[in-house]
């Protein structure tokens, strides 16, 4: 069984805390760090190699969208971001999904969610299923806050399924439920995703789902 290995960043001990004994209690879980900061988050990625971090969307010294940022941008980095936020319709979320995390996670979590949320993000998928991140994306894909630099649209490079795939990924489908609908075989999907996520030179299908969004070729439900 292979053990998922964990850092926890967040400048409250009690929630550092709360979170490693719930992993702890888990099997395939190694809580291997902690960090109070997002700068010491930044460091102890480097010299831990966690597979997940679950990381504060707001601490000192360094925000958790800017240590996203540093942890995923780097070349070689195969760490994932699970963000930790008090509010589900927290703009600063979608910024930190923006800037590369593979989805969040509302601190009151129970046990079980939070398992299987590092479970998610470290087997390579996102957070992107519950309606509650998907409503997030579309809100503030729709608003535009603070300046942001465009991205380039290489939806032009897909062919028309992988379009129609990418399509229903941002609407929040699953690949069980994308070959439901497009009555294909669930393998097939993920074939489509993969060859979406390599023509777009993106990380995975929330960063999809941000792109579909941000380049217009899906609307937010209601405009």
């Amino acid at each position: 069984m292979t053990t998922i290995r964990v850092l926890i960043a967040d400048d409250q001990a009690m929630v550092r805390q709360g979170f490693t004994v719930l992993l702890g209690a888990e099997p395939d879980i190694e809580v291997v760090g902690q960090a109070v900061d997002g700068l010491e988050a930044v460091g102890r990625v480097a010299d831990l190699a966690p597979d997940v971090v679950l990381m504060d969307i707001r601490m000192p010294n360094l925000d958790g969208i800017e240590a996203t940022r540093l942890v995923t941008g780097r070349p070689d980095n195969t760490t994932r971001v699970l963000i930790l936020t008090t509010f589900d319709l927290d703009e600063y979320v979608y910024e930190a999904l923006r800037a590369g995390a593979s989805g969040f996670l509302l601190k009151d979590a129970s046990a079980g969610e939070l398992a299987h949320a590092v479970r998610v993000v470290a087997a390579g998928d996102a957070l992107l299923a519950p309606n509650v991140t998907k409503r997030l994306i579309a809100e503030y894909s729709r608003v535009t806050r603070v300046p942001r630099a465009p991205l380039q649209d290489r939806t032009g490079e897909l062919t028309e399924r992988e379009t129609e795939v990418l399509s229903l990924i941002a609407q929040g489908l699953s690949n069980a439920e994308i070959a439901a609908r497009l009555v294909v075989a669930e393998q097939t999907v993920k074939t489509h995703v993969g060859r979406i996520l390599a023509k777009l030179g993106l990380r995975d299908r929330t960063q999809a789902a941000v792109h579909a969004y941000e380049t217009g070729l899906v609307r937010p439900s209601g405009y």
